[in-house]
This record gives C-alpha cells, structure tokens and sequence, in this order.
C-alpha cells in the first residue's frame, strides 16, 4: 500500500505498538476537541481498550506504519468495536480512525478503513456506526467515501476546552 510520500504498511495492532497508539491518542486527547476525553492515558490504562480488539472478529484494531525505508513509525490506527454493552448490539460496531498529525492528507486513513471494511466483510457485522466530534470535515468526507449517511447530530453533547462540541452521527450498512 502507497499513500503520497512513501510505502505504508497497515496490519493488525499488537501490545507492542501499545506506547506508540496512546502517544498517538494523547495528542488527540490534549490538543482537539475529536476526542471527548480530557486526561491523558497511560500505556498501562489502554491495554485493556487494546486488548478489546483481537485479531479476528468484529472488533479489530488496525495499524498504519511506515515501511520500507521508513524508520516504521505509527501513521494511524484505525478500529472497530462495541456499539453498546447490551446483547442485541452485538452485531453493530462503532468504528474510528486516528492519524498522526504528520500523516494528514496522504490517504493514510482510506487505506485503514479500506482495510478494515475488508476485515469486516467475513463477520457478523450488520452496521457501522461513527460520531465526529464537529466541525471536523476530512472526517466527514473521509466517512461518506465510505458509504456512511448522517443519521443526526447531538447538539453541545460535550464540554472540553471550555466549549460546547456537536457530534454528527454516521452510518454504513455492511449487509
């Protein structure tokens, strides 16, 4: 896989990258209102979000690195997992993709979800799910080129650097 500006790898994420994946969304944490949490993890406070999603089954979660050349550094991660906790959601998924800030705007998050769409295809999954923090408009169109439709917006749904934050829900049909 080949993005502008160099070869990417995408592949199943493991505990080794677990340092490089919370540095990752740390800096979402601290520095945009994408994420609605406001402290900073640790690694050892994410491994068990890391440990949710395993190789196989409905739940994934799927790195992007440099390859090649590179020095493999983590350009994305994108992921799968449980809508809600109770029973008759089990065949829905929520899903999100991450990207370094180096790495917007060079097809980094296309080829995760491309990816992890694939992934998907083979498992009971009968519909995605995806709520962006607004305004947010890469992700929205990063969204709809995947087929997803707005369903609606909880309107100041989160309060994170002394505002009030929209989110605009997203949905695909994966049946």
């Amino acid at each position: 896989m080949s993005p502008e500006r160099g070869e990417v790898q995408v592949r199943a994420g493991a505990e080794t990258d677990l340092t490089a994946l919370t540095d990752l969304y740390n800096h979402y944490v601290r520095e945009t209102a994408i994420t609605f949490d406001t402290e900073p993890f640790s690694p050892d406070q994410r491994r068990p979000w890391l440990l949710s999603h395993p190789k196989d089954g409905p739940h994934r979660l799927l790195v992007a690195q440099s390859a090649g050349e590179g020095d493999g550094s983590l350009l994305g991660y994108a992921t799968s997992s449980a809508f809600r906790p109770k029973g008759a959601y089990v065949t829905s998924v929520e899903t999100t993709v991450y990207c370094a800030p180096e790495a917007g705007g060079r097809g980094v998050g296309t080829l995760l979800y491309r990816a992890l769409f694939a992934a998907l295809a083979d498992e009971d999954v009968h519909r995605a799910y995806a709520g962006i923090a607004q305004p947010n408009e890469a992700s929205v169109r990063l969204h709809a080129r995947f087929g997803f439709r707005s369903i609606g917006t909880f309107t100041e749904v989160g309060r994170k650097f002394d505002r009030y934050w929209d989110v605009s829900w997203f949905q695909k049909d994966l049946r």
